[in-house]
């Protein structure tokens, strides 16, 4: 499993010194049966959905991606077609790579979607060790009011 640190170009600064710059946490594994392109995929659309990287924040080239992260820059090209095609990205040709403008109501929608997905890995993962609906639903209640 590798860690990958990624400073996005901030469109307000420019600067990597600065705390505002955005920056890309990228975990890879070779170990994974996900494909290298959809972990990069999930993990910056994940960033995006939660805020860490704000609108209109000028991310990484696909070639400096590419290198910073020491995988193939076909790789890199086809995570970011990905997000493209679901609408979280920009690529404006000869300027970059851009987080797109959101509507707050799509990203709720998307949001809850992902939380959707964990509570049904949840549920999958009680089931297989016997957890009633009634265990698992105080499990919930208590991660809840943990924080």
């Amino acid at each position: 499993m590798y860690i990958y640190d990624i400073y996005s170009m901030s469109t307000m600064t420019g600067d990597l010194d600065t705390p505002e710059t955005p920056r890309m946490r990228v975990i890879l594994s070779n170990s994974s049966s996900e494909p290298i392109y959809e972990q990069i995929a999930r993990q910056i659309r994940a960033q995006i959905i939660g805020g860490e990287l704000e609108e209109g924040s000028l991310l990484s080239s696909i070639r400096s991606l590419a290198r910073d992260l020491q995988v193939s820059v076909i790789t890199t090209k086809r995570a970011y077609e990905e997000l493209e095609r679901e609408g979280l990205i920009d690529t404006v040709g000869g300027k970059g790579t851009f987080v797109a403008a959101q509507n707050p109501q799509f990203l709720r929608e998307k949001r809850m979607s992902l939380v959707e997905e964990k509570l049904a890995d949840a549920v999958s993962e009680a089931r297989l060790v016997g957890l009633s609906l009634d265990d698992l639903s105080e499990m919930l209640r208590l991660l809840a009011e943990e924080e």
